[in-house]
């Protein structure tokens, strides 16, 4: 067995909710058929709620929303070995992430995903069901969505039964 010294690089993730409970997902432009959750990376001294508002804003176009919730634990995923000598300049093994669950405040015509033009993160976008995402995304990523949607279940219930907690 191999084993990977490298460090995780420091990131965010957003479960952006609408007021029926579903999640904004994106096609990723870089990889098609792919869809994902807003993500990224954290700035140096970067707080990571004001990183996930940033990667919201910058990867949606968009910043009606507010932070409602935060995974527990820092969440980690290892790219596979065919990427991780080429994703970050090879520089991390994967990524370590703080999530956030958001409230979306707009309306869908808020959301531009080509706000940023010079970085487009993705082509194409649409509210799931929340009990969809461990299923959209790329593999290696799939046992991250799975602790994500572990976590966040009871909100997502609440959401749809009961509304904005």
């Amino acid at each position: 067995m191999i084993t990977d010294d490298r460090p995780y690089r420091l990131g965010v993730g957003v479960i952006l909710f609408n007021s029926q409970g579903h999640v904004f997902t994106g096609m990723r432009a870089d990889t098609p058929g792919a869809w994902q959750m807003p993500q990224g990376g954290i700035d140096k001294g970067e707080d990571p709620k004001a990183a996930a508002l940033r990667e919201l804003r910058e990867e949606t176009g968009t910043d009606k929303a507010e932070i409602m919730a935060e995974s527990a634990d820092w969440l980690a995923y290892d790219l596979p070995p065919e990427l991780s000598r080429k994703v970050w300049k090879g520089k991390y093994r994967g990524q370590k992430q703080k999530w956030f669950a958001l409230r979306f405040l707009g309306q869908d015509g808020d959301i531009k995903l080509d706000s940023h033009p010079d970085e487009i993160e993705f082509v194409r976008w649409r509210w799931a069901n929340f009990d969809e995402l461990p299923h959209l995304i790329v593999g290696f990523k799939r046992p991250l969505y799975e602790a994500i949607h572990a976590e966040f279940s009871p909100l997502a219930q609440r959401i749809r039964e009961k509304g904005w907690p």
